[in-house]
């Protein structure tokens, strides 16, 4: 797939360019960001020390998804906040030889006396007697607090330190990654790694000369204007999926304009073997058959349309 019968040759790219650079640009820019500092800080709020079912508890509270990620565009309004608690935590020492493992399982061997249900179900109870029990409703996932003036509808994630071991050689001789982990009340485990995924997108930014996250917001506002004109459905291209797909990118193909990097972007992406590509955190594969991973003829659709979009630009 590209975007002409004469292969998009760049000396030649004025005679096929459809979007305009200056559209390009404006879906470029990011959304609002005040609100989204408002509502975070009011969820801090209602977590603060005061509180008596969370007094004492050792956790924090952060953004995560694409506010703290700088590729949030004017459509996304819900803000994901993350309230983790650390000193209770999931682990992984499947990749640790066996006398570490048995090494680690003699320091932490023992069940934890307060689970992330007994959290979540603590951090419940602060959300409803801060905000007030209607507008706090509880998902499967997270736990939503519905807008009110001044403040955005926040998506909370009540989870665990989770800690992936790379080695344990003594206790005070560890590795780690950290991320998140939770128990869904459908009973699905689920482990991300949101510090991790904002490092290297940030990380991945600074390679491309700030092209990365505007890239990223570009192709989530032509997401957006395919669904509004019917072109492709809602849930064709998740957000976190779209741009872990862009990380994927070579930074040679980010830059010189916005017209240069769509084209790039997407001719690139159209030859290449996309299922070995890894989510921004690096930690797992994107494309799989899992609730947590994307299919690759949905990817290899979005990039159909967004390619006759271009071309047929009016």
């Amino acid at each position: 797939m590209a975007f002409s019968s004469i292969g998009f040759k760049f000396k030649e790219r004025y005679l096929q360019v459809a979007i305009p650079e200056n559209q390009l640009e404006a879906w470029a820019h990011q959304g609002a960001v005040t609100t989204a500092k408002l509502t975070h800080e009011s969820i801090r709020n209602a977590l603060g020390d005061r509180n008596p079912a969370l007094q004492g508890k050792d956790f924090e509270v952060y953004l995560q998804g694409s506010y703290v990620n700088d590729t949030n565009i004017r459509a996304e309004s819900d803000v994901d906040i993350v309230v983790q608690l650390n000193s209770t935590w999931f682990y992984d020492i499947s990749a640790l030889p066996p006398d570490q493992q048995q090494l680690f399982n003699s320091y932490y061997g023992g069940a934890a006396t307060y689970s992330d249900m007994n959290f979540r179900s603590d951090v419940i109870q602060s959300l409803q007697s801060y905000f007030g029990q209607p507008l706090i409703q509880v998902g499967n996932k997270s736990i939503k607090v519905l807008p009110a003036s001044g403040r955005l509808a926040a998506d909370v994630v009540a989870c665990l330190q989770y800690r992936k071991y790379r080695f344990f050689r003594e206790i005070y001789d560890q590795e780690f990654t950290e991320g998140i982990g939770f128990s869904a009340k459908n009973g699905e485990f689920i482990v991300s790694f949101p510090k991790l995924h904002y490092t290297n997108g940030t990380r991945k930014n600074a390679e491309t000369n700030d092209w990365f996250k505007p890239t990223v917001r570009v192709f989530k506002n032509i997401r957006s204007y395919m669904v509004d004109q019917n072109l492709i459905s809602s849930d064709l291209v998740p957000s976190y999926f779209l741009e872990c797909m862009i990380y994927n990118v070579p930074p040679t193909e980010f830059g010189a304009s916005f017209t240069d990097t769509f084209c790039n972007v997407v001719n690139w992406l159209s030859k290449q073997n996309i299922n070995g590509f890894v989510t921004q955190c690096e930690q797992s594969m994107l494309f799989g058959t899992s609730p947590r991973q994307w299919r690759e003829n949905k990817a290899r659709l979005f990039l159909s349309q967004a390619t006759n979009l271009w071309n047929n630009w009016r």
